[in-house]
C-alpha cells in the first residue's frame, strides 16, 4: 500500500512521507512485544480457545480503522493489527500442540508458519492488484468469520483438566481424536492430563521468574534463549524485507515486473511449509533445523561471496545471489522459522508453557526489531559483503549448537524431552 499512499490521489487525503510511513510500518513490532504478555495471561487465566478468539476482535478493528486512512488512524490501526500479532506466536501453537495427539503435533504445528505464510502472499496479491478499499473490506471479513468458526472449536483438554472439568476434557479428546469416551486411549491421555495438574497443585502459583531462575528448567531456558537470539539474527528476515533492494544491488539480470518480484519469495516460503509438514514426523525436528542452517550458512556464503566479487570490480552472474537468496528463505520458512515455534511448547509442561512462550515470543519481536535496526548501520558501515559474512557465522554456529545441544521431541512427552536436554546423551533421540 506504500506506493498507494504516497500518491497525490493518497486515500489519507495528502500524500504521507517516508518518515510516516517507516513510523506506521515499525510500530507493530512494539505493539506485538506489548500483546504477546497479554496474551499468555489470558491464556493462562481464561483458556486457550478464548485466547484464539480474543486475537480477532483486534484484527477485525484494525481493518477497520483503515476505512477511514489518516496518518492517525493508520498508526492505531497497527497498533491494534500489532498486539494479537504478537500474541499469535504465543498463543496459537500452545492451543495446536495440547489438542493435538504425538503422532501428528509437529504437522499441525507446521502449519501455523504456512498460513502466515499463505496470508503474505495473498496480500501480495490483492494488494497489487485491486484498489485500496476493496483491500480494506476484503480482510475486514476474515476475522469476522474466523471468530464465529472458533465458537464451535473445542478448548484445550489439559485446560479443562486444569479447571476441574474431567468429564468435559474426556468429551473434548474423545472427540478430537474420533474415539468413543469409555476409549483406554482417551482414559489414559486425561489420566496422564490429571497427573501433571495433581503434581503442579502440589506448589503454588510459579511466577516467572520463579520459573527462570528454577534448577529444573534452567538448562532447557538457557539453551532456548540461545536459540531464539541465534534465530532472530540468522539473516533471513532482511532478505525478505529488503528483496527488491539485495537483488538490484546483486543485479539480478532478470526482466520481472516488482508485482512478480514480490511473489516469488512467498511462493518460496509457503513451498517450504508444505515441505517441512510432509517430512517433520518422518525426519524429526532436530535433523531439520540442523540442515536448515548449515545450508543457510552455506548460502551466505556464497551470497557474501557473490559481493565481494562485485565490489573488487568482478562480475557474478545475477542467477547466483538470487537462487542462494531463495535458498535462505526456503530454509528459513521450511525449517529455523517454523520448528522454533514447535520446539519451544513441546519442551515444557502445559502449567508453565503459557509463560514461557510469552517471555520467549516477546524477546523473538525484540530481536527482530533489532535485526532490522542493525541491518543499514551495518551494510553503510561495512558493506554487503561483511553483513552476509556475519549471518553465513551466525548459521553455522547455530547450526552446531543445535546439533550438540538440542534434543530430539518427536512423539516424547514434556518428561522425556528434559531427561534427554538434562542428561550428557544429547545426541541420542
Amino acid at each position: 500500500m506504500t506506493k498507494i499512499l504516497q500518491t497525490p490521489d493518497s486515500p489519507a487525503g495528502e500524500p504521507l512521507s517516508d518518515y510516516a510511513i517507516s513510523w506506521i510500518a515499525s510500530l507493530m513490532c512494539f505493539a506485538a512485544m506489548l500483546g504477546t504478555p497479554i496474551y499468555a495471561y489470558i491464556a493462562d487465566k481464561y483458556g486457550r480457545k478464548i485466547a484464539v478468539m480474543c486475537l480477532l476482535y483486534p484484527q477485525a478493528m484494525s481493518w477497520a480503522l483503515k476505512l477511514y486512512p489518516t496518518t492517525v488512524t493508520l498508526t492505531l490501526s497497527r497498533i491494534f493489527g500489532g498486539i494479537p500479532a504478537g500474541g499469535c506466536f504465543n498463543v496459537v501453537p500452545m492451543y495446536v500442540k495440547e489438542i493435538s495427539q504425538d503422532s501428528i503435533r509437529g504437522v499441525l504445528g507446521s502449519l501455523l508458519i504456512l498460513s502466515q505464510n499463505l496470508g503474505v502472499l495473498f496480500m501480495y496479491v490483492i494488494g497489487a492488484y485491486l484498489d485500496y478499499y476493496t483491500v480494506q473490506w476484503a480482510m475486514l471479513g476474515l476475522p469476522i468469520v474466523a471468530s464465529v468458526l472458533m465458537f464451535k472449536a473445542p478448548e484445550a483438554p489439559a485446560y479443562l483438566v486444569k479447571q476441574g472439568k474431567i468429564d468435559e476434557a474426556i468429551e473434548t479428546v474423545a472427540s478430537l481424536r474420533g474415539l468413543d469416551k469409555s476409549d483406554k486411549t482417551v482414559q489414559d491421555v486425561v489420566d496422564w492430563m490429571k497427573k501433571e495438574e495433581e503434581e503442579s497443585n502440589k506448589t503454588p502459583d510459579i511466577p516467572i521468574t520463579s520459573i527462570l531462575i528454577d534448577k529444573k528448567w534452567r538448562r532447557s531456558i538457557i539453551i532456548i534463549f540461545v536459540v531464539t537470539t541465534l534465530y532472530g539474527f540468522s539473516g533471513a528476515f532482511s532478505i525478505t524485507v529488503y528483496a527488491f533492494t539485495l537483488l538490484s544491488y546483486a543485479g539480478a539480470d532478470f526482466e520481472i515486473s516488482p508485482e512478480v518480484q514480490s511473489f516469488s519469495f512467498p511462493i518460496v516460503m509457503i513451498s517450504a511449509s508444505f515441505v517441512l509438514a510432509f517430512t517433520i514426523e518422518r525426519a524429526g525436528r532436530k535433523p531439520i533445523l540442523v540442515g536448515a542452517y548449515i545450508a543457510s550458512a552455506i548460502s551466505f556464503s556464497v551470497i557474501a561471496t557473490s559481493f565481494l566479487i562485485k565490489n573488487n570490480g568482478g562480475s557474478v552472474p545475477g542467477w547466483i545471489p538470487l537462487s542462494m537468496m531463495i535458498s535462505c528463505v526456503f530454509c528459513f520458512a521450511g525449517g529455523i522459522a517454523s520448528i522454533i515455534f514447535i520446539l519451544i511448547p513441546e519442551m515444557f509442561s502445559f502449567q508453565i508453557c503459557g509463560k514461557i512462550m510469552g517471555v520467549f515470543v516477546t524477546y523473538i519481536w525484540f530481536i527482530e526489531f533489532l535485526q532490522l535496526l542493525l541491518y543499514a548501520p551495518i551494510r553503510k558501515l561495512f558493506g554487503y559483503d561483511i553483513l552476509f559474512y556475519l549471518y553465513a557465522t551466525i548459521n553455522l554456529v547455530s547450526g552446531v549448537f543445535t546439533l550438540i545441544f538440542i534434543a530430539e521431541t518427536r512423539g516424547k512427552t514434556e518428561q522425556e524431552v528434559q531427561n534427554a536436554i538434562n542428561s550428557k546423551r544429547l545426541y541420542k533421540k
